[in-house]
């Protein structure tokens, strides 16, 4: 349900039930110069192109997202990413953005701890790739729009081009400069572009909206809204017909654009989007966005899940987004940027060995295979089991990366997510939570609000866990399992889940339902919280 134009204040109450929204069906197929993953009937997969490696779409397109952690749920366990921070202005107004330019405790898009010129980004690269070998995409994704500064942004690939030539080159926008650009993009190799489209309706939009500088003046309104949807759209048809693969952003929010958002997948996927990306907006009062200070709640886990679900019709989607910093460095779900500040760059011996991190891919891409074939091992002796086969649970894994189960349960500050069934175990997503174990001891205080983060979850998947946490999440309705040590998440999830069966058929279990997960708002970095 949307709100009208005038209704005023938004009411404070649930929009969406997984029930009320109706999948989109099958949709048209891309057109041939798209960036799309090559799936007839359009089955809007959750992990574009990764499960089956090149089969399931062109060996150009595989090339250029086998080993990009944004664009491939699969590479996203085993490949890093950075992002540099020479784009601070911003053409346009979002009432869920707040830009911080000297703030390192706010972890979100938007938010850097210094500002860099591109001299200075190209150097922080370099010595990023150098000490962290499966680092290979570099992005400029803020803190305001890239096309919004067009100079420093591709100053900084053309020296990064010379310098670094086998880093892939990304960056986000807005899409407002986009038209303008896209000569430049194809010029320095930029094959990979994210656009934050929240509605294809200038009605949705003025409440998105507040206002957009365009021609040399600011512009408001429902105008404002159209005039950003006509470029977006235009910016998107010519980057897939320029062969750039092109990953869409949308923020869902509550009685806005939750419903219509179903109505933008489409629309992005009959123009040659590659992939959807729907998060669920950040809307807590400290980060003083517009939307936080006149109170419009995010989804709820259960209403994300739901919209997403929606949308698996038309374009493919991403669902393993971390919201990120607009200077994070590393895996997604972690930032190494503190290790890379400025001052001790000065400090830094940097050899930008290209052999070196390219035997260090190699090992990754090993690494990759065996987790493959772990997981169709798996999944074989799922299917053949034969028991319930329409069940499917959601699990919560504890991992710190390497697509494993290898993470204490109080040393966890963010769960994987994953649908498991007799036919698969999908990524849906991911829970960030507090820091469970302070200084060595457990924060019993902590420990609610991590069960409610993956409340809707019937196990959580760990390398060890405490007595107490382990009664707290039994007395929740969640099991946790603690005898896949070092085992591949799928193959660990799809055992666990095995057994499940099992014991529901023997008669040992009765399944139930489980209830809903809060998503954590933000996050503030344990920085903050010593700081307060």
């Amino acid at each position: 349900m949307q709100t009208s134009a005038a209704s005023g204040s938004l009411p404070a109450k649930t929009y969406i039930g997984i029930g009320q929204i109706k999948s989109l069906g099958a949709t048209p197929e891309l057109p041939a110069t798209g960036g799309g993953c090559g799936t007839s009937g359009g089955e809007g997969k959750a992990s574009c192109g990764t499960s089956d490696g090149p089969d399931d779409m062109p060996q150009e397109v595989w090339d250029k997202v086998k080993n990009h952690p944004c664009y491939s749920e699969e590479a996203h366990h085993h490949y890093a990413r950075m992002h540099v921070a020479v784009a601070p202005a911003c053409n346009i107004q979002c009432n869920y953005c707040n830009r911080k330019y000297d703030c390192s405790n706010e972890s979100r898009p938007g938010v850097v701890s210094q500002k860099l010129t591109p001299e200075q980004a190209v150097k922080k690269v370099v010595a990023v790739a150098s000490e962290i070998p499966q680092m290979t995409v570099l992005g400029v994704a803020g803190p305001g729009d890239a096309l919004a500064n067009p100079a420093k942004t591709f100053e900084t690939f053309r020296m990064l081009q010379e310098q670094a030539p086998d880093i892939k080159l990304c960056l986000s926008t807005n899409g407002l400069a986009l038209p303008d650009q896209v000569d430049e993009i194809c010029k320095y190799n930029v094959d990979h572009v994210t656009i934050t489209i929240n509605m294809v309706d200038p009605a949705v939009g003025e409440k998105i909206y507040p206002w957009i500088f365009w021609n040399h003046k600011r512009v408001t309104g429902y105008e404002a809204a159209r005039i950003l949807h006509e470029r977006q759209m235009l910016g998107l048809e010519m980057l897939t017909a320029r062969g750039v693969l092109t990953k869409i952003n949308s923020v869902l929010i509550p009685g806005i654009n939750d419903e219509h958002l179903i109505e933008v997948n489409r629309e992005v996927k009959k123009r040659g989007a590659f992939l959807h990306n729907i998060m669920p907006l950040i809307s807590e009062a400290e980060h003083g966005t517009v939307f936080g200070l006149t109170g419009q709640r995010g989804p709820t886990a259960s209403e994300l899940k739901a919209v997403q679900d929606a949308c698996m019709g038309g374009a493919n989607l991403m669902r393993h987004c971390r919201q990120c910093r607009a200077d994070a460095v590393g895996l997604l779900g972690e930032d190494r940027s503190e290790e890379f500040t400025l001052d001790k760059l000065e400090q830094m011996e940097v050899v930008y060995d290209l052999d070196k991190r390219k035997s260090y891919q190699d090992k990754v891409e090993v690494e990759r295979q065996a987790q493959q074939a772990a997981k169709h091992e798996a999944l074989a002796a799922a299917t053949a089991i034969g028991v319930d086969e329409e069940l499917k649970v959601l699990v919560a894994v504890a991992t710190k990366g390497g697509g494993r189960v290898n993470e204490h349960f109080g040393h966890v500050t963010e769960f994987q997510v994953f649908e498991v069934s007799a036919a698969q175990a999908l990524f849906v997503g991911h829970r960030r939570v507090d820091l469970y174990c302070q200084g060595g001891h457990g924060d019993d205080e902590q420990l609610p609000s991590v069960v409610n983060a993956i409340n809707d979850c019937h196990a959580v998947l760990v390398a060890k866990i405490g007595a107490c946490p382990r009664d707290e999440l039994l007395a929740a309705g969640v099991e946790p399992v603690d005898q896949y040590v070092g085992e591949f998440i799928e193959k660990a999830a799809l055992e666990w889940f095995n057994d499940y069966r099992g014991r529901i058929a023997s008669g040992a279990i009765a399944h139930q339902p489980r209830g809903d997960a809060q998503i954590r708002q933000g996050a503030f970095t344990g920085g903050l919280a010593e700081a307060a």
